[in-house]
């Protein structure tokens, strides 16, 4: 890895993508993350270098000098004022990436020094586990060597996969809302084995690693979800049953319907 890297923000996602840089091999001493300069954000810093043992700073136009990659990881409604902080004090061809939902690449490069690399990325929370997926998609002036950039900084959170601009509110209501989706799964099916007589914690246990193991399954197999389902279907059986039930209350149609919700949110974010 070369240059620093300035992590900008560092919640849950912002803290994801900065151990996701660090597995990846960026070395510690090259990185620089920010918090707020309240008590609590001294605290989440003091945190950060104890965990990581990198720099931290409440001074974000300090941390983004000599920043050969700087990760915007604030809420879309502080960004307008974190870009007003840092852009005098960005390097020449310092590339800028953003986790923020709904702000396109232009609406940041209108805000930046004129032919700075944009890069969005939509992360999801898996992340901070290093088990996420992140799609990225470059901006006017981002080149094949800037997402390469941005991708060895991504890639120890977990895949990272390159999509065009166009394609990132589907990405925000597909993986990065779905998780969400996911744990409501998890939480329905732990609630039906609680109604089925199982102890809390057992159903909760089979809950969690039914979806674990069948994601694992999918993704190692690599055969398409429909014939994993077609293999645990007998005819006339329990999971045909269970099936039927799930179509009869328009289920499917339940998750088409919450990813777009979440795209039209995402758009209404611009």
């Amino acid at each position: 890895m070369s240059g620093r890297l300035a992590v900008l923000g560092t919640g849950n996602m912002g803290e994801a993508v900065l151990a996701g840089a660090l597995a990846a091999g960026w070395p510690a001493d090259r990185v620089v993350a920010t918090t707020t300069s309240s008590d609590r954000g001294q605290a989440r810093a003091e945190a950060l270098r104890e965990r990581y043992e990198v720099e931290t700073t409440s001074d974000n136009a300090a941390a983004v000098k000599g920043a050969s990659l700087v990760v915007l990881a604030v809420k879309p409604k502080d960004m307008a004022g974190l870009l007003e902080a840092i852009s005098q004090g960005l390097a020449d061809g310092v590339v800028v990436a953003s986790i923020a939902a709904g702000l396109t690449a232009a609406w940041f490069e209108e805000r930046l020094p004129a032919g700075t690399p944009v890069v969005r990325a939509m992360p999801n929370t898996p992340a901070q586990i290093g088990a996420g997926v992140t799609a990225i998609a470059p901006g006017a002036h981002a080149t094949e060597e800037h997402l390469a950039l941005v991708e060895s900084a991504l890639s120890g959170a977990g895949t990272v996969v390159r999509v065009a601009e166009k394609d990132i509110d589907a990405v925000t209501a597909l993986s990065g809302s779905g998780p969400a989706y996911v744990f409501y799964v998890i939480d329905a099916l732990t609630e039906a084995g609680v109604l089925l007589g199982l102890r809390r914690d057992v159903a909760s246990t089979l809950a969690t690693q039914t979806v674990l193991g069948s994601a694992r399954l999918v993704a190692e197999t690599g055969e398409h979800p429909v014939l994993l389902r077609e293999r645990v279907t007998s005819p006339g059986g329990t999971t045909a049953a269970g099936l039927r039930a799930l179509d009869d209350r328009g289920v499917r149609a339940a998750f088409l319907a919450a990813a777009q919700a979440a795209y039209d949110r995402a758009r209404e974010l611009r």
